[in-house]
């Protein structure tokens, strides 16, 4: 009871912790894109830890999502707020319709198809007029409903955050329902799931549309905040660091995304300011970036496998005298039949 109590009680200061930061910051430009990062990579997060599926290319749905945003408001002259409304369902109808064949192959089969599907939008983005043809599509105009207009980036900020927790709510919801116990069961052998009745290709692709509606959710809210949107705008890049923080937050755990957000985005923040120091060559921002990712993901891999939240909170039950023999929050082993089969490792 004292646990969960404690729980409530992070939750709260979290959540207003969360509130008035933007208050004291005088560019909220990186918080923001914080911010929508936590919201794709919980619904990564989601995909790899719940039904031990990986993908590399969750940027493709961030596009998506952006795209919509783009096409709707300066083609069709729709409203925004359809347009940020049909942005999840245009990303997660795409995610479906495409996780149908790519959802068969398995492992890093299945990594690189995601990836490869990365490249295919950018490089439809890159050379298609409709999309912006290497020139982007700029002019969008800002998120607002009658005359009311959102303007300003602290507006922004607070319309990413309760993203954020809308995303959460329902992930919260998902995993606790009959279906999310479905899913859980997938990632540890998909033999057993179908023989306890799960429907496999089925829960796995519902999972994969939700997590891609999640991340186009981000993605069209971004489009609004930076009113621009071309193929440069979802480098492969950015596709990796979400896996990575969603690994080091700890897959499988509803709030494992969002520390993993949070802690990548600061350290490469950070980064990027020491090697913009004066008498830097201009590459040391990205060397930099790139070392950080690296030593964190070798470090968490080898002191801290299951990730920060796991981790954390088996020292929390341990601190309270209570077991850690309860439900692990992160992927199960696959048993050994499945193992070489499935090849969920990242």
């Amino acid at each position: 009871m004292r646990i969960v109590k404690g729980s409530y009680f992070a939750v709260a200061a979290v959540a207003l912790l969360a509130a008035v930061v933007p208050l004291f910051l005088s560019d909220l430009t990186f918080f923001v894109q914080m911010v929508l990062a936590a919201v794709v990579v919980t619904g990564l997060s989601l995909l790899m830890g719940y039904s031990g599926q990986v993908s590399l290319g969750q940027g493709a749905f961030v596009a998506v999502g952006a795209l919509t945003v783009a096409l709707m408001t300066t083609r069709g002259g729709l409203p925004p707020l359809l347009a940020l409304a049909c942005a999840p369902v245009a990303a997660g109808v795409f995610a479906y319709v495409v996780g149908a064949p790519l959802l068969r192959l398995r492992g890093h089969y299945l990594a690189f198809g995601t990836l490869a599907l990365l490249l295919i939008v950018q490089a439809l983005m890159g050379n298609l007029e409709v999309f912006g043809a290497g020139t982007g599509i700029a002019g969008i105009p800002p998120l607002g409903v009658g005359d009311f207009v959102v303007s300003g980036q602290l507006a922004y900020a607070y319309i990413a955050l309760a993203a954020l927790a809308l995303v959460l709510i329902l992930t919260r919801n998902l995993v606790r329902s009959r279906f999310g116990r479905g899913i859980r069961a997938l990632s540890g052998s998909e033999s057993a799931a179908s023989s306890s009745g799960v429907p496999v290709l089925r829960s796995k692709l519902a999972v994969f549309a939700v997590s891609g509606a999640f991340a186009g959710l981000a993605g069209g809210i971004g489009a609004f905040f930076i009113p621009y949107v071309s193929q440069d705008s979802f480098p492969p890049m950015q596709s990796f660091g979400y896996v990575i923080m969603a690994v080091i937050g700890g897959l499988g755990t509803l709030w494992g995304g969002v520390i993993g957000a949070v802690l990548i985005s600061v350290l490469l923040q950070v980064l990027n300011s020491l090697g913009s120091l004066p008498g830097l060559p201009p590459t040391a921002s990205p060397i930099l970036q790139y070392a950080g990712y690296g030593i964190v993901l070798i470090c968490v891999l080898l002191f801290i496998p299951r990730g920060i939240m796991p981790t954390v909170s088996d020292a929390v039950r341990r601190g309270f005298g209570r077991s850690t023999t309860g439900p692990r929050s992160t992927v199960p082993v696959p048993v050994a039949e499945d193992k070489a089969e499935m090849g969920t490792d990242v």
